[in-house]
């Protein structure tokens, strides 16, 4: 949630972006320098030298506050109550997708069988949840990061182990554009961690092509789905197999 503070900040970066200093701002309202200073110091203004201080940036107070609420900290993660409540209606599971997507509302109610109302009641309940600010003219800005994950043993994950894995793996992967790999081998733990981060990168690059990608036209787009995963793990079926070691 914004405050007083995140309003003074908003306000402090929009008149260094303007190349407006404390003097030139305190000569526009008839204050002084330092009276300015001080204003923003104690970070409290009423709305009236708000108003004063963004017709001086040429600005309305509404985009100010678009300024603020974009400058907000992205949540990496969701709780586990919010992600109960949206695996709980998969209408809402696959419409929380396409936002994190970033598909536009017009390509949600294009692609899939939803009514313009029934999509608004849902983006609606995804702004309820904290995942989006639904806007005005059904636009909405995510309020999770770049780098956003499923909790790893919450109830998405838990769906898509249940519902989805296998489906996924079915395929042959070996269409244009897809690759599958098993490679097994014993490393130093250090080196796992390092290659977990790269592999973090990889699946960050994919997020921030599909996002540059955005303005190509449809038939220019295939939809694809990165499954990245690294862990210490013997095949169940191998499991019997393995020699127990001497007690010692």
């Amino acid at each position: 949630m914004s405050t007083t503070q995140d309003l003074v900040n908003a306000l402090k970066s929009e008149l260094r972006a303007a190349g407006v200093t404390y003097a030139d701002l305190a000569d526009a309202l008839g204050m002084s320098e330092s009276s300015v200073k001080r204003v923003f110091a104690k970070a409290d203004m009423p709305l009236s030298r708000v108003d004063e201080m963004l017709r001086v940036l040429k600005m309305d107070f509404a985009e100010l506050a678009r300024k603020v609420a974009d400058a907000q900290p992205l949540s990496r993660q969701l709780t586990v109550e919010q992600e109960a409540a949206v695996v709980a209606d998969r209408k809402l599971l696959l419409l929380a997708i396409c936002c994190l997507s970033q598909w536009s509302f017009e390509t949600m109610t294009r692609e899939y069988a939803f009514s313009d109302a029934e999509c608004i009641k849902y983006l609606a309940q995804l702004d309820r949840l904290g995942i989006i600010e639904l806007r005005p003219l059904n636009r909405y800005r995510l309020k999770v990061a770049k780098g956003f994950r499923w909790l790893p043993h919450g109830p998405v994950m838990t769906y898509f182990r249940e519902h989805v894995a296998a489906d996924y793996l079915s395929g042959g992967f070996d269409g244009e554009g897809e690759l599958i790999m098993l490679v097994h081998g014993e490393i130093t733990p250090s080196l796992a961690a390092s290659l977990v981060e790269r592999l973090r990168r990889v699946g960050q690059d994919f997020a921030q092509a599909h996002l540059a990608d955005q303005r190509l036209p449809d038939e220019q787009r295939t939809p694809y789905t990165l499954l990245v995963g690294m862990r210490t793990w013997l095949f169940a079926a191998f499991r019997d197999l393995k020699r127990t070691p001497p007690p010692a």
